[in-house]
């Protein structure tokens, strides 16, 4: 299947939103059907990162489909970030579901933080940081979210049912997030990973720890599965997920060896080779990766600092222009 932007259907009444080229907001989401809209029902694997695309892709959804806003009776979050939320509020009659985690999560990063950061960044008020952040998130509105917080949480594994249809929910996290979710759709031997998944991109790890990452990686290898939906990139297979779960051993390698001759998380992101990884999009966000790593070997429990983050991403992505 060609990776272009649109509404795919990828059988037995399962259709994927993609959204090339898969990097900074570009994610994607999933349509889980069963029946006809007078008859059956519809469930949504995540929203966009705005209204507008939001928007776009509902109407989509209700001309190959019949099941448009009004006909989508629940949203899963598999995640907190806001290109996976921040178009709940669009679909104000439907159940939202998530982990615990990430409902938590979500209140931390609102649609109105995001829009002043980028203000400011554009405004040069917050140096390498801002300027980076304003420039990967500039086809992006903000300030036209409302936000929708879940209206049903979970921790572990749930179920839904989509007018007959089982749906398992599957909690990995902590690992890409605080919370990430794999939806399982056994019947049709699917899974949609959100960003457990980025397929020709760089995976950015904001939780940890690595190694939950990677078993959940795993986890998708060992299901009865033929199509695998990632978060952002094209469709894939089982060995993309393998590839996705290479890298992070990789970097969780190479973080470690100079974790122990005493190099700083932001002189090893810049020292560590990229080798065949290199290619992949947003190559930059390793400087993310290897801070986290570094806060988990010594046992550091605070959040991430973001703003120091991403001025740490900037300095890598705009050494490389």
């Amino acid at each position: 299947m060609a990776y272009s932007r649109g509404l795919h259907e990828i059988g037995d009444g399962l259709f994927a939103w993609l959204q090339p080229d898969g990097g900074w907001g570009w994610s994607n989401a999933g349509l889980i059907t069963a029946g006809t809209p007078h008859d059956g029902g519809a469930a949504l694997v995540d929203t966009l990162f705005d209204t507008a695309l939001t928007a776009e892709m509902l109407d989509a959804m209700q001309r190959a489909t019949g099941f448009g806003a009004q006909r989508i009776g629940q949203v899963v979050n598999t995640h907190a970030n806001g290109d996976h939320t921040h178009g709940n509020h669009l679909l104000p009659d439907a159940e939202i579901i998530a982990s615990e985690a990430s409902a938590r999560e979500m209140e931390a990063f609102s649609p109105a933080l995001l829009a002043q950061m980028k203000a400011a960044g554009a405004a040069g008020q917050m140096g390498v940081a801002g300027t980076y952040f304003a420039e990967i998130f500039a086809p992006f509105d903000f300030a036209g979210v409302t936000e929708r917080a879940p209206t049903r949480t979970f921790c572990g594994h749930d179920t839904l049912d989509v007018a007959g249809r089982a749906v398992e929910l599957i909690e990995v996290g902590p690992a890409h997030t605080a919370g990430d979710v794999l939806v399982h759709v056994p019947g049709a031997r699917a899974v949609f990973t959100g960003d457990i998944l980025f397929i020709e991109g760089t995976p950015i790890m904001w939780a940890g720890p690595v190694s939950n990452w990677i078993a959940a990686c795993d986890r998708i290898i060992a299901m009865d599965v033929d199509v695998i939906v990632p978060g952002h990139g094209p469709l894939t297979d089982k060995a993309g997920v393998r590839e996705v779960a290479d890298y992070l051993a990789y970097i969780n390698r190479e973080a470690r060896a100079r974790f122990d001759a005493g190099l700083t998380a932001a002189e090893a992101a810049r020292d560590i080779g990229l080798g065949r990884y290199a290619t992949w999009k947003d190559a930059e966000r390793i400087a993310v990766n290897v801070d986290t790593l570094y806060r988990e070997y010594s046992g550091d429990q605070t959040p991430p600092d973001v703003v120091r983050l991403f001025g740490l991403m900037g300095q890598l992505y705009f050494d490389r222009r």
